[in-house]
């Protein structure tokens, strides 16, 4: 049979049945879009007016760090001028301590604020967040036994900022590694040490800190003097001394205090020592001390008292050096005629 001949015995298809079944199915769509329209304009509205608020939120909790930040450093260089000022409230140290803050007050809020404003905006999908926040939560303790050094470095980093345990310039001892502090991070803190060594110490193994740049230092200083000496007159020249140091620059402003004698720390037969103290600025105790020390000894010596030292007294004038050294034994020399006498006969070799 030809292909004409089939076609001719197929049946035709009814023109106005396929225009109205077109024309009931975009009856029955423009009739869905009429129902659903208001819920698509209301969702997307929520997101948008989500959105919008998230962002501006976020700039203006992050300007408003960010101003805070700068005038904690304008409050910083302001003291910086003066002396006190200068040591406790260190610009460098106040810098990075508020950069670091202020980094880690805006993530934070950029994370709470894009974070809300993630699941407000799932929810205006009527998605199910159950699953999502179970999912999450598996993951970040999964995540936290992976990177918990990570995250315990990170987290006593925060504190120690936070309570200001120490900053750039503070002489600490982290047990660890003790020196001076020229980086503060969140997660490790670089201290100079005594030879000049970087030690980078991770903030989680620090157990302990000890700031000797905080509250105020002590200066002792011990003066040998011989036991004959006059006790008050030791007192008076060291009081004396001490009081000419407080009044002079820059020494009247690193002592917070004034200089005590505590009295007698040793009793020796051959020496015996003065102990004296003062209270001084945080960090200054050392120079306090060399400067301590140095005045006592010009004011002592002035005064015809001698400091007792570790060399041994030079004998008086026409006195023999060897008078008070017991005599040689005659037996220290073994070719003497005593050691010989002494030494042992040897057995005889004949038989």
């Amino acid at each position: 049979m030809s292909l004409s001949a089939l076609l001719a015995a197929a049946p035709s298809p009814e023109p106005g049945g396929s225009l109205d079944e077109a024309a009931k199915q975009a009856g029955d769509a423009a009739g869905w879009v009429e129902e659903n329209w208001s819920t698509w304009l209301n969702t997307g509205l929520r997101i948008v007016l989500i959105a919008a608020i998230a962002v501006v939120l976020r700039i203006a909790v992050r300007r408003a760090l960010t101003k805070l930040i700068e005038r904690m450093n304008r409050s910083a260089q302001a003291v910086e001028g003066t002396a006190l000022g200068g040591l406790l409230v260190n610009a460098e140290r106040r810098r990075q301590r508020s950069e670091a803050i202020g980094s880690v007050l805006r993530s934070v809020a950029s994370f709470l604020i894009l974070g809300t404003a993630a699941l407000m905006i799932l929810g205006a999908f009527q998605i199910n967040l159950a699953p999502l926040l179970a999912s999450a939560g598996v993951a970040g303790v999964a995540l936290g036994f992976g990177a918990r050094n990570l995250v315990t470095d990170f987290l006593s980093g925060v504190f120690m900022i936070l309570e200001d345990q120490y900053g750039v310039g503070d002489q600490i001892d982290a047990g660890v590694a003790s020196g001076e502090v020229i980086e503060v991070g969140l997660r490790v803190t670089k201290l100079r040490g005594e030879n000049g060594a970087i030690w980078y110490v991770r903030n989680g193994e620090v157990k302990r800190i000890g700031n000797l740049s905080q509250g105020w230092s002590t200066a002792g200083v011990d003066v040998q003097v011989r036991p004959t000496e006059d006790l008050e007159k030791i007192r008076a020249v060291i009081t004396e001394a001490a009081q000419e140091m407080a009044k002079e620059d820059p020494w009247n402003e690193r002592l917070w205090g004034p200089v005590e004698i505590l009295g007698l720390d040793t009793v020796l037969l051959d020496s015996m020592t003065v102990r004296v103290s003062a209270k001084t600025m945080p960090g200054q105790a050392v120079g306090v001390e060399r400067e301590l020390r140095w005045r006592i000894k010009v004011a002592l010596d002035a005064a015809g008292i001698s400091m007792v030292t570790g060399a041994p007294e030079e004998a008086p004038d026409g006195a023999d050096p060897t008078a008070g050294m017991a005599a040689p034994s005659a037996y220290a020399s073994a070719t003497s005629p005593q050691s010989l006498a002494t030494t042992p006969i040897p057995p005889s070799t004949t038989k």
